[in-house]
């Protein structure tokens, strides 16, 4: 989202959803006050009440939480034709309303090497249909040079994006 862009967005918002320069900006204030960075990263294509229970836990291990949304190319490259649902600007605009999230940015690549690299997170956070092992291997070495503890979240069961997708079609 280019911050600024809609005069009708709440102000608030406009602080939460930063381009990501001014995040890394802001992730090095937070370590040089010794606080905790947590990251997390996906497509948030529509937010369900197993994205928000996630999210409120991945905060809980931190002081500020930091959520890299994937652009919409990106999103259709990894979930296939049809998605995402809602725009990036949409899916950031809506995470940034959670009062757990303190920062939301829109990245492009289909990894998130980039964002770990620029942020050098404390925490980062996947969820439980992830594991140390399946995690894409750059993203798992920067996080590594970055110092992050690496920490999973079990998932709500069956909840997902795909299954709210399935359940509305005829």
């Amino acid at each position: 989202m280019r911050v600024g862009e809609n005069d009708r967005i709440d102000p608030e918002m406009r602080t939460k959803i930063l381009p990501l320069a001014e995040l890394a900006r802001r992730a090095e204030e937070i370590r040089a006050q010794s606080r905790r960075l947590v990251l997390t990263n996906g497509c948030f294509d529509l937010l369900h009440v197993g994205h928000v229970r996630y999210l409120q836990e991945a905060a809980g291990l931190g002081d500020f939480l930091a959520v890299a949304v994937n652009g919409d190319e990106s999103v259709q490259a990894l979930k296939g034709p049809g998605r995402p649902l809602n725009g990036a600007d949409d899916r950031a605009e809506v995470l940034a309303a959670l009062e757990c999230v303190d920062f939301v940015t829109i990245f492009q690549a289909m990894r998130a090497t980039g964002v770990i690299e620029a942020l050098c997170p404390a925490i980062y956070v996947k969820g439980g249909d992830y594991t140390l092992e399946s995690l894409d291997r750059e993203e798992v070495d920067a996080l590594k040079k970055a110092g992050a503890e690496i920490k999973t979240l079990p998932l709500v069961p069956g909840k997902s994006t795909t299954r709210l997708i399935e359940r509305m079609r005829p």
